[in-house]
């Protein structure tokens, strides 16, 4: 919100510098962006008065003006503007001048005539293309005849006027108007402005209940009011309102149009003016139909939803309600009668429309805050006043009414008490009323504190607590006084889940892998794979692109993506883990989704950097079996891991991927990047896991992990078998467990063969067997013994031929 300092002084005594107007603000309301001088940085620009003009003997469109500039001799300057003329009065750059971005401006020739200067539009001298009005959007800018020769053209433009950028919070939509951010400064310096009704001269030979009738659904617009002018004449708005437009950041466009934004800035209402001769039959205000369109003022065709409101005449939609007008009724200059509407619209349709259409108007930002009831009437009555003033029209009898709301003032009860211990004051109940009353709020005493009733401007305060925010606010932050906590001091500790979480990545780096962090949304292709279970899409309604409009239901999508990142960038080996939430909805109805804490790696390239004494090989499905073996060990969780081969990932390689189960629950998968899907991600060969970080948070687990090295002897023992080639290491050593005995302290695999000397569909498993007694000296007797059981029972369970 853009806010000229010289019209808050037309209703306040203030007489500080804009800056300290400006910190005093941003230190009780709200924050201000910056304070701007529009002739900061020019210098010796003044009004020029075009006594003659001639074409340029050289040039068929350069025109040599002579321009009286105050001095004893007109200047020659040279200009080549389309609309420059005899007698207008005009921006001129004296020589030796600075325009806009510093440019300096000096004597020169043009195609061998000498100009003394430059005859300036606005936008050269400092102002937006967009604020320029259009009548001199392409060509130099022309003052009003009264403007004297010779004068700095600082004043005449609204160039010495501060303006304060407010960047005002949702909750403080009542300052997004000069009568509201007026209220606020009043309160601040404690003063009394007065703020006048406005006067309507209407035409009693005209009732505005004859030319026009309303319907509203009242949970659409809460209020819906509509007034008639009659007779108008359309033409472009006086300076002084030009220039309060562009310098809020407006264009200007015309009278009317002037005046409705004008409105919007003054009351914070806002108004949308109709050609009443565009309009087919009456008004209702209604949500779109299912395909109806809507070409808005700015000329493109808007798809219109159910859900939008809209403005409709008896044949179509003629507005956007709350948002923007539609081309079909615009005012143009051949208007003549034109009706005015004064609006509450629902604040959540309207913020889901300004969303669905990118119409992010300044009418829908007032709207989507919230707009006073109690300035409606006398914004839309204001505005038929300034339209009769400006354009000349005669302003029907009445207020055309579809609907009215005036809320019951809410009544807070406070007291002294409450309030000093909340704030850590020492204020009186009278210290506190007089507070309110700067606020405007009315407070009466109630035993021993106060029943304040807030007014109807002011739509944030509903509890005690805003009050005593008020009331801070107002006393000021500064004078707080400021205290030490009290009370003794607490260490503080991690939670039994947080601690495994810090424990997890210690492990996960430890066994060589890099921690990641992507971004929890996706695209929806990308969120379905790699699925730990079935869930539905958990999609954003207005996602901020295209690549982030689902939350994950993986976590190994965004680590493949920085695989990816890295291999663009010569990087080959990649090791990743990622820690963090995935998404799932059991049904599309599910309006939250479950957060579920999920853990994941990926590998790819060597684990280790090559050299003359270290000849590395790349990682593959044993080496990353092993790291998450680790990692569910290191955890301390009780129970026997399992893998499983599993099929039924359509993501990873058929043939190298396992469900990891614990308890014969699975609690993740492990296995190759399928290679269509590492094409897809433009990855090379790459190893991957994903677990349920929960599932492992909530099994049981073993506190105390560590074991005494044993002071007697070991004796290993190796065994070399032939078994079938569908026998698994798992079976292998399930039996060699079972029938090891007490003292079977660590079972290794260290070779397995097929291939010559072996029979087809066998194969030959070497394993090496540790025995310990912690407690005394082993006996080869015990260890033979134990060791024929595994022999006997290795041939009995799985058919082996020991060697």
């Amino acid at each position: 919100m853009k806010v000229s300092y010289n019209w808050l002084k037309q209703y306040l005594k203030l007489d500080m510098p804009a800056k300290d107007l400006a910190e005093k603000i941003e230190r009780t309301a709200v924050e201000v962006d910056s304070v701007t001088l529009g002739e900061t940085g020019l210098k010796k620009l003044v009004v020029g008065h075009i006594l003659t003009m001639s074409n340029h003997p050289e040039s068929d469109h350069l025109h040599i003006c002579s321009v009286d500039v105050g001095e004893d001799t007109p200047l020659q300057i040279v200009c080549g503007a389309p609309n420059v003329a005899a007698g207008q009065k005009v921006i001129v750059a004296l020589p030796n001048s600075r325009i806009g971005g510093n440019v300096k401006i000096k004597r020169s020739k043009m195609r061998g005539v000498e100009s003394e200067g430059m005859i300036c539009a606005l936008d050269e001298i400092g102002f937006s293309k967009d604020v320029v009005p259009k009548e001199w959007a392409d060509g130099i800018y022309v003052f009003d005849d009264n403007v004297p020769v010779g004068e700095p053209v600082y004043h005449y433009l609204g160039m010495d006027d501060p303006i304060i950028d407010l960047d005002v919070t949702p909750n403080r939509g009542d300052m997004l108007s000069i009568i509201g951010t007026v209220h606020e400064l009043a309160a601040i310096y404690d003063q009394h402005p007065e703020i006048k009704q406005p006067v309507v001269n209407e035409d009693d030979s005209i009732d505005a209940a004859n030319e026009i009738s309303a319907t509203a659904d009242e949970q659409l617009a809460k209020t819906y009011k509509l007034r008639v002018i009659k007779d108008v004449k359309v033409a472009p708005s006086p300076s002084w309102l030009q220039i309060t437009l562009w310098n809020a950041g407006i264009r200007p466009i015309n009278n009317v149009v002037d005046v409705t934004n004008y409105i919007l800035l003054k009351y914070g209402q806002p108004l949308h003016s109709f050609d009443q001769d565009k309009i087919n039959g009456n008004i209702v205000v209604r949500n779109a139909h299912q395909g109806e369109k809507l070409t808005t003022l700015d000329e493109d065709e808007q798809e219109l939803s159910p859900e939008d409101i809209v403005i409709a005449d008896d044949a179509q939609p003629i507005a956007l309600a709350g948002v923007m007008g539609g081309l079909n009724t615009q005012i143009s200059d051949q208007t003549q009668n034109v009706v005015i509407e004064s609006a509450i619209f629902d604040s959540f349709h309207i913020r889901k429309t300004a969303q669905r259409h990118v119409l992010h108007s300044e009418a829908a930002q007032r709207f989507e805050r919230g707009i006073n009831p109690d300035g409606v009437e006398d914004a839309i009555n204001e505005a038929a006043a300034l339209i009769h003033q400006l354009a000349g029209g005669k302003v029907a009898k009445g207020i055309v009414t579809a609907s009215d709301y005036h809320p019951a003032l809410p009544v807070i009860a406070i007291t002294a008490d409450r309030a000093n211990h909340v704030l850590g004051t020492t204020l009186t109940i009278d210290e506190i009323q007089s507070i309110f009353d700067r606020l405007g709020f009315t407070s009466v005493k109630q035993g021993e504190g106060l029943a304040v009733t807030i007014p109807a401007r002011r739509w944030d305060i509903h509890i005690d607590a805003d009050l005593f925010e008020e009331i801070a606010r107002i006393y000021g932050y500064d004078n707080l006084p400021a205290t030490l906590p009290t009370g003794r001091q607490t260490i503080g500790v991690l939670t039994a889940t947080q601690r495994l979480e810090r424990a997890s990545r210690q492990i996960l780096e430890g066994i060589g892998l890099t921690q990641a962090i992507s971004y929890s949304l996706t695209t929806a292709e990308k969120a379905r794979m790699f699925l730990m279970r079935a869930s539905e899409e958990t999609k954003l309604l207005w996602p901020m692109t295209q690549d982030h409009t689902t939350l994950r239901m993986n976590l190994l999508s965004g680590l493949l993506d920085d695989v990816a990142y890295n291999h663009a960038h010569k990087v080959d080996d990649v090791a990743l883990y990622e820690i963090g939430r995935v998404f799932y909805k059991d049904s599309a109805d599910q309006i939250r989704p479950e957060e579920v804490e999920h853990v994941a790696g990926v590998i790819t390239g060597n684990l280790t950097d090559p050299s003359w004494n270290n000849h590395v090989k790349p990682v593959d499905f044993f080496v990353m079996k092993g790291m998450v073996h680790q990692f569910i060990v290191n955890l301390g969780i009780k129970g026997d891991i399992e893998y499983v081969a599993a099929d039924h990932y359509p993501e990873m390689h058929p043939g190298r991927t396992a469900d990891i189960l614990i308890h014969g629950h699975q609690v993740g998968f492990i296995g190759q990047i399928h290679p269509r899907i590492a094409k897809q991600f433009k990855v090379k060969e790459t190893y991957a896991f994903e677990l349920n970080m929960q599932a492992l948070i909530d099994l049981p687990k073993n506190d105390d992990q560590y074991q005494p090295i044993a002071k007697y002897p070991s004796i290993k023992r190796d065994i070399s078998m032939i078994v079938d080639s569908n026998v698994t290491n798992d079976q292998v050593v399930a039996v060699m467990q079972k029938r090891g005995g007490a003292y079977l302290h660590g079972i290794r695999l260290f070779d397995v063969y097929e291939g010559k000397n072996v029979p087809d569909g066998k194969k030959s498993m070497a394993y090496s067997l540790t025995y310990v007694n912690p407690r005394e000296t082993l006996k080869d007797e015990v260890v033979n013994t134990a060791f024929e059981k595994i022999k006997k029972r290795l041939t009995a369970d799985l058919n082996a031929e020991i060697r």
